[in-house]
């Protein structure tokens, strides 16, 4: 895209035609209005079909120009179907045209209504829709043609020609391709037919093979009959041996049961005599434990009758015990008063002792101290005299 000029770009793609004067603005105003009118005439048998639907949005003014519309439509067909008034029926038509104007007035006056419906309204292609394509289309056309200036149109002319300038030399470069690909393609025909070759050789050898392995296997198969002939003649021999030794043996089973049976016979009798022994040690120990179990019951229920009374007996000692430690500790209480009562005694004694003998040492000292004083007065007397 870069080196496409821009006039030619504008050219090629339509949408990036823009009107540049009154009259092109107008002439696409008209074509757009018809492309419109044209859609809301391919909704109406639809809408009319579903009018109860789209009635509450319509409102009433355009349902009841639909359905003047149908009416029209239908008076229309049946004056079709019977052509005698041609008066009528071209009246019919002016008023169907008419109708159809108005619906379109109606509709164009409200665009809201209008996309709302074209969203709503399922519609089935119709011969109605290729005709609007190519009325679009020839819209498109018209505006490149009336938006197109004669340099542009050099320009697209100059851009047809380089375009076809470069599908040559693309032809020629295909052309080429082509003739590598054509060697290509030869080379690696050769290359299948080699491997082809090969393939065939690798064949023939498997075939050989199968023949040397066919022939293997036949000897094998020889081999493996004279094998079991051995085997089987060997296996007659075995079982002709293990037939005395069955019989023989069946010889000493018979003997054996014999001697067993007196065996039998002894150890049956010492069995019945022991049956019958157990079954008196049996009754025996029922007997006993029967009079053990009524003995059993009665010291049962004096062991519960003590056991109650045991109960009742543990229930006063366990009062007494409470009385007993309330006495003790009231004991012990009233113990430790009497010995803080001769501690504090024996304190105040104390006390009491030692203020005695303070008191008793003050007097020996205060008369000890009278004493030194009178003997010193009269020391002095004597020394004056």
């Amino acid at each position: 895209k870069a080196g496409i000029p821009l006039g030619v770009m504008k050219v090629l793609d339509p949408r990036q035609l823009k009107p540049d004067s009154t009259e092109t603005g107008r002439i696409l105003t008209v074509l757009d209005e018809t492309i419109t009118k044209l859609e809301i005439a391919r909704l109406i048998p639809q809408i009319i079909g579903s009018l109860e639907r789209f009635a509450r949005m319509l409102g009433p003014e355009i349902t009841s120009s639909l359905l003047e519309h149908q009416r029209l439509s239908m008076e229309l067909q049946q004056l079709l179907a019977h052509p005698e008034d041609e008066a009528r029926t071209r009246a019919v038509e002016q008023r169907l045209k008419c109708s159809l104007r108005n619906i379109l007035r109606l509709f164009l006056a409200n665009p809201l209504l209008y996309h709302g419906l074209k969203y709503e309204v399922r519609v089935k292609e119709s011969p109605a829709d290729v005709f609007i394509k190519a009325f679009r289309e020839f819209r498109d056309f018209t505006l490149e043609r009336v938006l197109t200036s004669p340099e542009e149109e050099k320009e697209k002319i100059q851009f047809m020609e380089d375009i076809s300038l470069r599908v040559e030399k693309n032809m020629e470069t295909i052309s080429a391709l082509k003739a590598e690909l054509e060697a290509a393609i030869q080379a690696r025909d050769e290359e299948v037919k080699r491997k082809d070759k090969t393939i065939e050789n690798l064949k023939t050898s498997m075939e050989d093979l199968d023949k040397d392995c066919m022939a293997d296997i036949q000897q094998i198969t020889k081999e493996g009959e004279k094998q079991q002939k051995k085997d089987e003649k060997a296996s007659q021999d075995r079982c002709a041996r293990l037939e005395q030794d069955v019989l023989r043996l069946g010889v000493q089973f018979n003997e054996l049961v014999l001697e067993h049976r007196a065996s039998e016979l002894v150890l049956r009798k010492k069995k019945c005599k022991a049956e019958r022994e157990i079954e008196k040690w049996v009754q025996k120990y029922d007997t006993d434990m029967a009079e053990k179990q009524a003995t059993y019951e009665e010291i049962q229920a004096i062991y519960n009758e003590e056991k109650a009374q045991l109960a009742l007996l543990m229930e006063k000692h366990a009062v007494l015990l409470q009385e007993y430690t309330e006495i003790e500790e009231e004991r012990r209480m009233l113990k430790e008063k009497e010995e803080e009562a001769e501690r504090d005694l024996a304190r105040r004694n104390h006390a009491a002792t030692c203020i005695q003998a303070v008191w008793k040492g003050y007097l020996v000292r205060s008369i000890y101290k009278a004493q030194l004083k009178k003997a010193k007065k009269g020391k002095g007397k004597g020394k004056g005299k």
